[in-house]
């Protein structure tokens, strides 16, 4: 005769904060998720993203600026299975608009959805991007999401639908120059993503 299952405990936040310091901690539904720190191409594609970005949108040269662009933004959203407990996701990159978030705040992290985040995808990390982070992402309202994948050397960009699922806008390959919302105020061209 079988044992009754063994509930399993809730991870909780004391459980991210005891994460080694050469991985990066997210806890989803009380499960705790490790993952290796970015290798080259990865930290590469969301380096240069954040410097094409940041230029015209964070700081407003050669652009409309408006946004705060931040590179692995902690990000705490009520866990809805569990009054109490958060949800903790570490983008690779998150903007928020200005008019929506006027400062930064004082905590180590953000309760504020931001408008638009971008996840850099790598084979130990795609399945838990797609899978975990974009569904905890509607939920809470981001606007725009986009998925790079340096090794495919793609951008892929998402836009939230009225019914909080993801209506893809397009996938742009390669040496591609693209204007993709919500930064479509600049021409940005792909090749600056991928290490050479």
């Amino acid at each position: 005769m079988g044992h009754p299952a063994e509930k399993r405990r809730r991870a909780t936040y004391a459980d991210l904060e005891a994460a080694p310091p050469n991985k990066v901690a997210e806890l989803i539904g009380g499960e705790l998720h490790r993952f290796p720190r970015p290798a080259p191409r990865h930290a590469r594609a969301a380096s240069s993203l954040g410097i094409e970005l940041g230029g015209p949108f964070d700081h407003g040269k050669n652009g409309p600026g408006g946004w705060w662009i931040l590179d692995e933004p902690e990000i705490h959203f009520p866990d809805p299975a569990s009054p109490g407990d958060v949800d903790v996701v570490v983008p690779d990159l998150a903007g928020w608009r200005r008019e929506r978030m006027p400062e930064l705040p004082d905590t180590p992290y953000f309760s504020l959805a931001p408008d638009w985040i971008c996840e850099v995808l790598s084979p130990s990390t795609e399945q838990h991007d797609r899978k975990e982070k974009m569904p905890v992402y509607a939920r809470e309202g981001v606007r725009h999401v986009w998925l790079i994948a340096p090794l495919q050397r793609t951008l892929e960009i998402f836009t939230l639908a009225a019914d909080r699922s993801w209506a893809p806008i397009a996938t742009h390959r390669d040496t591609a120059s693209v204007r993709a919302t919500p930064f479509q105020a600049i021409e940005l061209d792909l090749a600056v993503l991928w290490a050479t």
